[in-house]
């Protein structure tokens, strides 16, 4: 994507189903489940490079001993840094007892992170907030074994206020207004509920408060805590957590936003955001690793019993498509298709573009996420020639001569990779006018391919949110090869509403798309449309949440796709550029044909799948008309 966006965030937890000596005797290693910790996050680092953190715990520990770990980093060396910091503990250990480290009882009482529940998290820091203190696993205390909750997750909340009423209803007092604390503590407190209600039943039976302990540990209901808790929530979520005892649950939102895989054996049970990384990890077929069904919770107990059980009723599945446009890695088999065929769905508009001129059109694409969509874009455009020439020669009825014949089967497209990304080159410079140069050298370009003033350039991006690094950069490099033409192609459509359940758009200032509407607005003497949208969404902040409609949708009402493609094209023109300029936007019936499974499409058609969605587009319109350069919801 020519425009990074970021996203929250990656989680992996890992359940091992046999003794730490089972591992050791078979793998060699008591070591085990931390390194099969470190390749999930290490294999899903593309979903955070802003933090990340481990935690683990360690069962039937002797009281005054610990048996949560946990350790966090921040940066983009995050992961590396954690695993660095455990290993050289296991290391020095070996070190100073090499024959006591042999043992994994001794290791297990000895050393931290040694534990049968591991729960790791990658994270993206949102609008500048990243510190350590917002890296999850959160850990919230008790000294009551069962009291303890260890939380990870990849969510927003849309309600984050209503939650924190909720909390000071309770009784609690957050010390901050973030949706990581809302749901730490939303959980925390039934889960004490839980316990307390447990402790008071087996008291009345007559058992002591040291049998009590464990029987609490034996009968929690982890599926009653979890609805409770989640009863309010509104939102894309995948939380993963951890009782102090040994219990442990990933759960789902009831439309499936945000994903959430899994992969279970006798040795193990694993859980990712992403199913390739468990396929590597563990060696497993794809048909091996299930989803997490929405509105469900996977839920391990600490005496090995794994079942998926029901915390919310399921709405309709509206999984994020841009999961499979961009965050996801690539080297899923179905994501992998997918990109293909938002490729090859963009032929026909491609060719109408370039006027079905083969001969002068060099292809390409705009590093490094678009790769995939721009194969399947040369599949499109190879079956488009060969069909061209089979149709051309067998309907042909006269004789062809020899140089007609060489000219038909000379149409051969020219696929090269035009644009470089150069990923080293930072743009310190402060001074607006010289770091507006540098950005301009961000991408570099191949030359010597292109036809002075005669080809035409189509660069294939996944997507285009603000439009900045085309007018700065790719389009001004692209130029100085003289094509006739440019015609820049996204795979998706077009980003005209901010999310508000995991990516980092929330705010419509940055969006082209919402640029162009209002401009053309302004230009067409309907300038009173924005002023209405303004007054409807002052009125929906005193509605109820679920009477609230996408009251923004009105901005884009009056134009067609191709004329907000055409705005778009004239916002990120440079004034310099000397070619013809085309932007050209994926369909979004064509998004649902390549992504069937995938509907998730509120950043481009407003339809969002919470009514909580709807007060946020709301909200964020709101902000940008009364110039707040704000995110229109809370999060971590």
């Amino acid at each position: 994507m020519s425009d990074a966006i970021k996203h929250e965030c990656g989680i992996a937890l890992i359940r091992l189903l046999k003794p730490l000596s089972y591992y050791q005797e078979k793998y060699g290693t008591p070591f085990y489940g931390i390194n099969k910790l470190y390749l999930l996050m290490e294999k899903q680092h593309n979903r955070g490079q802003d933090g990340a953190g481990i935690a683990t715990i360690k069962f039937d520990v002797k009281p005054g001993n610990r048996y949560i770990s946990r350790y966090r980093a921040m940066g983009s060396t995050a992961v590396a840094d954690i695993f660095e910091y455990v290993q050289k503990k296991f290391a020095s250990v070996q070190k100073a007892f090499p024959e006591e480290s042999k043992d994994t009882q001794w290791l297990k009482d000895n050393v931290s992170f040694t534990g049968e529940v591991l729960l790791g998290h990658l994270r993206y820091g949102t609008h500048g907030k990243n510190s350590i203190e917002s890296c999850h696993p959160f850990l919230r205390q008790n000294n009551w074994m069962s009291r303890n909750l260890v939380v990870a997750g990849n969510f927003n909340m849309t309600n984050v206020d209503e939650l924190l009423q909720q909390l000071y209803e309770l009784g609690q007092h957050p010390k901050e207004k973030a949706d990581t604390v809302t749901v730490l503590e939303k959980i925390g407190h039934f889960l004490d509920d839980e316990n307390q209600e447990l402790f008071d039943q087996f008291k009345k039976e007559g058992y002591s408060n040291v049998e009590i302990s464990s029987l609490i540990a034996k009968n929690i209901d982890v599926s009653k805590i979890l609805k409770r808790s989640a009863k309010t929530w509104d939102g894309g979520y995948t939380i993963a957590g951890i009782f102090g005892h040994g219990d442990a649950f990933v759960m789902r939102d009831p439309a499936g936003i945000r994903p959430a895989f899994y992969y279970q054996d006798e040795e193990i049970l694993v859980v990712a955001s992403e199913r390739p990384v468990i396929q590597t990890a563990f060696n497993v077929p794809i048909g091996a690793v299930k989803e997490i069904k929405p509105g469900h919770a996977l839920i391990a107990k600490k005496d090995g019993t794994v079942s998926q059980e029901m915390f919310r009723q399921p709405v309709e599945q509206r999984s994020c498509s841009f999961e499979r446009i961009y965050f996801s890695r690539g080297s899923d088999a179905d994501i992998y298709k997918e990109r293909k065929e938002l490729g090859r769905l963009l032929v026909p508009q491609v060719l109408e573009s370039v006027k079905s001129n083969i001969k002068n059109t060099v292809f390409s694409f705009i590093p490094n996420t678009a790769e995939v969509s721009y194969y399947g874009l040369m599949d499109g455009i190879n079956t488009y020639v060969r069909d061209f020439q089979k149709e051309t020669l067998l309907k042909r009825s006269e004789k062809i001569s020899d140089e007609e014949l060489d000219d038909i089967l000379s149409i051969k497209p020219r696929f090269e990779k035009l644009n470089v990304k150069d990923a080293k080159l930072r743009t310190f410079i402060t001074q607006d006018a010289d770091r507006t140069d540098m950005v301009q050298h961000v991408y570099d370009t191949t030359y010597g391919i292109v036809k002075d003033h005669e080809d035409t350039i189509v660069a294939i991006d996944d997507s285009i949110v603000r439009g900045t690094t085309l007018k700065q950069s790719i389009l001004t490099i692209l130029d100085r090869l003289n094509p006739k033409k440019i015609v820049i192609v996204s795979s998706a459509p077009q980003i005209r509403y901010p999310d508000c359940y995991g990516i980092d758009m929330s705010r419509m200032g940055e969006f082209v798309a919402f640029e162009a509407a209002i401009n053309l607005l302004k230009q067409r003497g309907m300038a009173h449309i924005i002023d209405d949208v303004y007054q409807k969404c002052l009125l929906s902040m005193t509605q109820d949440v679920n009477e609230i409609e996408n009251y923004v949708k009105a901005i884009y009402a009056p134009f067609t796709d191709q004329e907000i493609s055409e705005e778009i094209g004239r916002i990120v023109r440079p004034h310099h550029l000397k070619a013809e300029l085309e932007v050209v936007y994926q369909t979004l019936d064509n998004l649902h044909k390549a992504c069937p499974a995938h509907t998730g499409d509120w950043y481009f058609s407003g339809d969002y799948p919470t009514p909580g969605g709807n007060k946020v587009v709301n909200k964020a319109f709101m902000n940008w008309i009364e110039g707040k350069n704000v995110r229109a919801y809370f999060s971590n």
